[in-house]
């Protein structure tokens, strides 16, 4: 009865695709809703109304997704109330509420698991990763994306618009990591099933990532010309979110090709529909556009849509959010750990059992049942035993963690001393000469006075008074810099407050560079590397905590200038055979920029070292992960440089290239409290 119900609700939609009518299959939908009774059939066609309700109108979507849940709740339909929250979840993601969305799609697929529907789980999942996406965590995107692909290659469930979708969902986060030949596979494939797809908004997705992809390799037309199919799709069947997405996606476009008149229209076009459903993602991405591109032009509606963006991004992303997502992830973390032990313990049941029912099947003898409990008891002291040590070993690991990230820290300040010793000596320096210039003009100045008054020069004496002011003022202007020096030392070896304060980035960037250049020469003093810099002098101060991002920028100067001191083979040209040109010389290099980007400020650090392979690029950031030999290294500069930055409400990324360098990129929201 399922299935031919399942079969009547896509040919109603087949019947409507031709047309491009999403609402006439919803009405056509609700004609059988009305003839329905109320068992399983009738929870499957309001979810499938809800489910179209979807990019048409969120309130509609709401209701009908509701009466669904009520229904299959009192008829205990496990396999709708799993699809049920699913819907639920894509309806949250939609309005902007992404801990809503995961705390429904993981409802919905520990229903799923616990009653191994598969078909829904793989929706589930598939809604995960879109989900992780938004949060920019492309690896767990990634991983719940080849689960989908598992099943389906498995040959356990088969759907088409589930494969299409997962298609274009690996395109859409390979597109994020810039992996473009990844991107196009997954687009062919896409492409290959498009004659199958009869849902629109499926099909509007292809085109948008289509042209994405196109644009992103330099095909401009191609990739415009993509876009306005994507449009003609979502507005001839009255789908506001996919317009609205499709229109940012233009106005993007014409932000990159320096043309700001499109920008500004198809931005503005992207608000107004977004904003007739409350489509927050849309409203924040379309602000962001409008707000840079006004920047130059106009910066009075500049301020006002980085407001907007402001107000959108913290209803999306703000602190109340992010506890909320860390509590959904930590609710199903603890329920993947429950699933887990409890697997384990009906294993050991299954074993247990096993073992007795064999005992008894042998020897039905009291001596048996006498060394049964013997052998449990020793059983329970050998696990109390091991708990005890578990406990034991979990406590010094503990331990040793907390003495590792201490020593990180004090490593940091060690490779600073050296630095600061070379900075210090700079204004000791100038303090000493000017005081001493100072003591000859003041004998100078008490020999001129003894003489008579009839041949002092009161020139002379004027000039000396002058010149002594000048060098008291120089000297004042040295103690202060050094003064300034000792001080930042003392910041960063002090605990953090947590507290912000206004501060110039630029300064920091530059002050931290030369400090660990100089630490490294103090302690190496063949090395020598070029320095190149390149602030942006419209930041200005921003709210961070300076001892905190100080600490994560000498961590990525030092490794800057550890891996530029390791050419790669390419690079000095080596190869099996010996040297090929045994003239080059390797000259190291560490470029540092700064740029204001409207909302963030981007900081950079590049090297022409070897490069960071691409089969460890994902393990660079978990802790004690290092490529230093050992002894040099503890594997948490770069560990604690991330929670450092992610705590800024920042995010810290890489750039690389084998045989050419790594770019470590820090991006900081500019929030002035």
């Amino acid at each position: 009865m399922k299935t031919k119900l399942l079969l009547v609700i896509f040919c109603i939609f087949v019947r409507v695709a031709v047309d491009g009518q999403i609402t006439k299959g919803i009405d056509l939908l609700k004609q059988e809703l009305e003839k329905s009774k109320p068992d399983t059939n009738r929870v499957l066609i309001l979810d499938y109304i809800s489910f179209n309700y979807l990019s048409v109108t969120p309130d509609s979507a709401k209701y009908y997704s509701e009466e669904a849940l009520a229904l299959a709740e009192k008829l205990n339909y496990l396999r709708g109330q799993s699809r049920i929250y699913n819907t639920r979840g894509k309806l949250e993601r939609n309005l902007g509420n992404l801990p809503k969305a995961l705390y429904s799609v993981y409802k919905g697929m520990q229903i799923a698991e616990e009653n191994n529907y598969l078909l829904e789980k793989a929706f589930c999942m598939s809604s995960l990763g879109e989900i992780y996406g938004d949060l920019n965590d492309y690896q767990k995107a990634k991983y719940f994306f080849y689960s989908v692909e598992k099943l389906l290659d498995s040959k356990q469930i088969n759907d088409d618009e589930l494969s299409f979708n997962l298609y274009l969902n690996k395109s859409w986060v390979y597109r994020r990591s810039n992996l473009m030949d990844t991107v196009f596979i997954n687009l062919k494939k896409a492409e290959a099933m498009l004659p199958k797809i009869t849902l629109p908004g499926d099909s509007n997705y292809y085109y948008v990532e289509y042209g994405n992809a196109q644009f992103r390799i330099g095909n401009h037309e191609l990739g415009i010309e993509s876009m306005h199919k994507s449009i003609d799709i979502s507005e001839k069947n009255n789908l506001p979110r996919r317009s609205s997405w499709s229109y940012c996606s233009l106005a993007d476009f014409f932000k990159r090709l320096n043309q700001p008149d499109s920008a500004i229209f198809y931005a503005k076009k992207a608000i107004a529909v977004a904003q007739t459903i409350d489509y927050k993602t849309g409203i924040l991405r379309a602000a962001n556009i409008l707000a840079n591109v006004y920047d130059s032009i106009d910066p009075i509606k500049a301020i006002v849509y980085f407001k907007l963006a402001k107000e959108v991004n913290d209803a999306i992303y703000g602190n109340e959010k992010f506890l909320e997502l860390q509590k959904a992830i930590s609710a199903e973390q603890d329920r993947q750990r429950k699933l887990e032990a409890d697997k384990i313990a009906y294993q050991n049941k299954i074993k247990l059992y096993s073992l007795l029912l064999g005992i008894l099947i042998l020897i039905l003898t009291g001596f048996l049942l006498y060394r049964n409990n013997l052998q449990k008891h020793k059983a329970n002291i050998l696990l109390h035993e091991q708990k005890m040590e578990i406990q034991n070993t979990l406590t010094q690991l503990k331990s040793t963690q907390s003495q590792l990230i201490q020593s990180e820290k004090m490593a940091s300040l060690g490779e600073l001393t050296a630095g600061i010793a070379h900075e210090i000596q700079n204004p000791l320096n100038f303090v000493n000469n000017f005081s001493e210039v100072s003591k000859e003009m003041l004998e100078e100045l008490k020999a001129e006075r003894l003489k008579p008054n009839a041949e002092r020069n009161e020139q002379t004496q004027d000039e000396i008074i002058n010149d002594l002011i000048a060098n008291e003022e120089k000297i004042n202007h040295h103690g202060k810099r050094a003064d300034n020096i000792v001080k930042g030392m003392l910041q960063h070896s002090s605990t953090s407050t947590g507290k912000k304060e206004p501060a110039n980035i630029n300064a920091l960037c530059d002050e931290y560079l030369r400090l660990a250049y100089h630490g490294l020469r103090a302690k190496n003093k063949d090395f020598n590397a070029d320095l190149k810099t390149d602030f942006d002098g419209t930041i200005g101060n921003i709210n961070i905590i300076p001892q905190d991002i100080g600490r994560v920028l000498l961590n990525l100067y030092n490794n800057a200038f550890y891996a530029a001191s390791l050419p790669s083979p390419e690079k000095i040209g080596i190869d099996a055979g010996g040297f090929k040109d045994p003239d080059y010389v390797h000259k190291p290099a560490v470029w540092v920029s700064t740029k204001n980007l409207g909302a963030q400020v981007e900081i950079k650090v590049r090297d022409n070292g070897p490069g960071i392979p691409q089969k460890i690029l994902d393990k660079i950031f978990q802790p004690f992960f290092t490529t230093k030999p050992t002894g040099q290294g503890t594997g948490l500069g770069l560990s604690l440089s991330y929670d450092i930055v992610k705590a800024h409400g920042g995010e810290l990324k890489v750039e690389t290239k084998e045989d050419e360098g790594s770019t470590f990129i820090i991006q900081i929201p500019i929030i002035n409290d």
